[in-house]
């Protein structure tokens, strides 16, 4: 009978392979942290800080640094993260040299609401608490803060920020009630009453045709109001 020696070696050579890599998995699992990194992606502005997360890490597992790697439960880690009425997602690793990396990105207001209760509300229309790091420059909301007003007024919002013009120009939205939303300019004295939120698309494209006229001829500090409130036309109040 004939040994086939080729599949002793490949048997052999398997085994030492799984052995290495266990015991290579088994040290690195005994692995103390090295360091604690937070990294957050995206805009700069810090509603939370590098500070924060540390503390709220520590007040739930004490120091991670000097712990062994096989204590720690990377899962659980991010959702205390989480946790945080700032953050919007949030992944944690370790690296090879035992360093804990917790990437979050943060939530973006894009509107203030100032009333019984101050909050932002949030790039999904969420309400956001403020924030004693960073004071976002979002447009301010006023007025009749309802369940449903708020809906439109994420509405109008998002629109407005997929609009260079807008973004840069509008400052604020009061509720006068559900379906009479008015918009504050940025260097303008009148006040744009925008109706409901119903064919914001032809409403803006109405307004911006008036606005590029109206700045041409040099009469836009003429008008006290400007109504879209009404089909295919604008119509102003002067002075």
């Amino acid at each position: 009978m004939r040994v086939n020696w080729d599949y002793i070696k490949l048997a052999f050579l398997s085994v030492g392979v799984v052995a290495l890599y266990g015991f290579a998995d088994h040290r690195n699992q005994k692995r103390m942290v090295e360091n604690v990194t937070v990294k957050f992606v995206g805009e700069n502005s810090l509603y939370l800080t590098e500070d924060a997360v540390n503390k709220l890490l520590i007040q739930k597992y004490g120091p991670l640094e000097n712990r062994p790697k096989e204590q720690l439960v990377l899962n659980t880690i991010e959702e205390v993260i989480l946790s945080n009425d700032m953050v919007k997602n949030a992944q944690v690793y370790l690296t090879v040299n035992g360093e804990l990396v917790s990437k979050i990105v943060q939530r973006k207001p894009i509107g203030r609401v100032e009333g019984t209760s101050k909050f932002y509300l949030d790039d999904l229309g969420q309400r956001m608490p403020l924030s004693k790091h960073h004071s976002a420059r979002v447009p301010i909301i006023t007025g009749k803060i309802t369940g449903k007003t708020l809906e439109d007024a994420y509405l109008i919002l998002d629109y407005i920020n997929n609009d260079d013009f807008l973004r840069k120009n509008v400052i604020g939205i009061h509720i006068e009630d559900e379906g009479k939303y008015q918009l504050k300019f940025r260097m303008e004295n009148f006040v744009v009453n925008l109706g409901g939120v119903d064919n914001l698309n032809k409403k803006f494209s109405n307004f911006m045709a008036f606005y590029a006229k109206a700045a041409k001829d040099n009469s836009l500090e003429d008008y006290a109001t400007v109504s879209l409130e009404f089909n295919n036309q604008v119509v102003c109040t002067k002075i």
